[in-house]
């Protein structure tokens, strides 16, 4: 359960922002979707495997 603290007098579209804020930290639209299309094994682990190319090479080039 998320809960986000509202001070006296704050603005209720404030308050809505910092709700968004932490439903997207907490992955739950992300792991949703993610639940919604069965994937192979095999094509989650060539899907990481290409983030952790992309990644590798994003640190090479900033270097």
């Amino acid at each position: 359960m998320i809960i986000v603290p509202v001070k006296e007098g704050e603005n209720i579209e404030r308050a809505l922002k910092k709700f968004k804020r932490k439903f997207e930290k907490t992955g739950i639209v992300r792991e949703l979707r993610s639940r919604q299309a069965f994937s192979k094994p095999s094509v989650t682990k060539r899907d990481q495997q290409k983030k952790a190319v992309y990644k590798q090479r994003l640190q090479n080039n900033e270097e």
